[in-house]
């Protein structure tokens, strides 16, 4: 067993210090070594340590526990064994003794600079014995500079047209649906279909691709390209074979890419009748009285969350130039941890879309997984490692006063909630609040410059939002945040 993964051993018979010498120094990657050299009573004393310890756990017929003779005990257990305990405990003991000599802070397990069978061959009791510990330690963050960082973000404005499109949302999830007569299908209606498709290459019938009557709306991206279009201008009663292709995004793979032809038949068709644009329409999906204040309460929270994310921009490209810099080397002991917290993270998410994080989660997987994500695992470090060391550099604290107050007001809202620890959650809060005024605090000593957003193509498939115009307003805001 190496001593790195062994637990931790009782106290050495000497004290801390006794018999030991250390010598530590710096190591690439934030770590240090400790040369350490022990004592040949020291050692001696190990080594009769654990004779007396594999006594006592060791029951031969014919001896009471305990009393097992010394040559017995050597012949039943054997010698290798007995030193290879020895030296675990020995190392171990020493590992925190010369802690407290070099007051060194670390984090993780000590590995031996050699292999652990090499230092056992060398260990004799009674003889002095030196060896090499390596360890991760805390970092040392620092930054080149702390003020006139120069970063760009990206413009974030209000739009008075957002307005519009959540009541239209609004309408259109509050509209009825009524039969159409006297015509054929046009964009915006809803159609009930009869169809069944085939593969044009090879005329295999495509999984999932038949029903004997499914609702469509019919517009642009709600189902495969050419689908929809190959119904406008059909009218109930008549069939059509349409010709349509998957993109090559489609999430199934043995279809995407491929043209396919598709016999349809409308069977029903229905439009829908969009309410007036009234006060009695804000009052069915507001909880406002008017159509004006249902607007003007729109206005005020588009505008707000525009602002949100205009500051979460600036703030996102100022901690990018604060990391640029940064001065610090990444101990692999926090690399790895950080790795299992995102893992970890994706698990909690799969797991909470009802999915078995179990068989999902093949030690493949994982192996990829922590391949995958360790560059995003260092750049969250370093942000964090960036922001601990303007912290420090400018003397930023959070008072106490500000934390219980954001603590019991938070707490309030978890009333309801079990299981929570306050400590933890004390911690958070504090991290979130320091952080806050970190960006803050560099949002006023640096200069944020605007760039103008790539456009990006119109979107137009309608979302599901919520009937409410509000809550289509809270749902517009939690996709901008993500």
């Amino acid at each position: 067993m190496s001593p790195a993964a062994a637990s931790p051993a009782p106290t050495s018979p000497s004290s801390a210090g006794d018999a030991l010498t250390v010598k530590a120094s710096p190591r690439p990657g934030s770590r240090v070594a400790l040369e350490v050299a022990i004592s040949g009573a020291r050692s001696q004393a190990s080594y009769d340590a654990a004779l007396e310890k594999l006594s006592r756990s060791v029951k031969l017929p014919g001896f009471r526990k305990g009393k097992v003779p010394r040559p017995v005990l050597l012949q039943q257990i054997g010698p290798l064994r007995l030193r290879a305990t020895a030296l675990e405990e020995l190392v171990d003991a020493a590992f925190r003794d010369a802690l407290a000599l070099e007051e060194v802070a670390p984090i993780g397990r000590p590995e031996l600079s050699e292999a652990f069978e090499a230092v056992l061959e060398r260990f004799q009791p009674g003889t002095d014995l030196s060896f090499t510990l390596e360890l991760d330690v805390e970092p040392s963050p620092s930054l080149k500079k702390t003020r006139g960082l120069q970063a760009e973000a990206e413009a974030i404005s209000y739009d008075p047209a957002r307005v519009d499109e959540l009541i239209e949302q609004s309408r259109r999830q509050l509209a009825t649906l009524v039969p159409v007569e006297h015509r054929s299908a046009e964009s915006g209606d809803v159609a009930v279909l009869a169809f069944s498709g085939v593969f044009t290459d090879t005329g295999e019938a495509i999984s999932g691709g038949s029903s004997e009557a499914t609702e469509v709306e019919l517009e642009e991206g709600r189902m495969i390209p050419g689908f929809v279009e190959g119904v406008i201008g059909m009218a109930v009663g008549e069939s059509r074979s349409v010709e349509c292709q998957f993109p090559q995004s489609y999430p199934q793979e043995d279809a995407a890419g491929r043209a396919a032809r598709f016999e349809i038949s409308l069977k029903d068709l229905k439009a829908r009748e969009l309410p007036a644009l009234d006060d009695a329409f804000a009052q069915q999906a507001s909880d406002k009285q008017t159509l004006a204040d249902l607007r003007s309460d729109l206005e005020t929270r588009l505008k707000e969350e525009a602002e949100r994310r205009a500051k979460a921009a600036r703030h996102e490209a100022l901690l990018g130039a604060l990391v640029e810099e940064l001065e610090v080397e990444l101990p692999e002991t926090l690399v790895q941890q950080e790795i299992r917290n995102l893992i970890e993270q994706t698990a909690g998410q799969i797991a909470q879309q009802g999915m078995d994080v179990k068989k999902l989660f093949t030690p493949d997987l994982v192996r990829s997984l922590m391949d995958t994500s360790r560059p995003e695992a260092e750049q969250r470090l370093r942000r964090s490692l960036a922001l601990q060391a303007l912290a420090k550099a400018e003397a930023i604290t959070v008072e106490d006063t500000e934390l219980e107050a954001k603590v019991k007001e938070i707490s309030r809202g978890l009333s309801q909630q079990g299981n929570i620890d306050p400590a933890r959650l004390r911690q958070v809060v504090a991290d979130d609040l320091l952080q806050e005024k970190l960006l803050d605090w560099l949002e006023v000593h640096s200069t944020v410059t605007e760039k103008v957003a790539a456009s990006e193509p119109e979107d137009t498939t309608e979302t599901e939002t919520p009937a409410a115009a509000p809550a289509a307003a809270k749902a517009s805001s939690a996709d901008s945040q993500a």
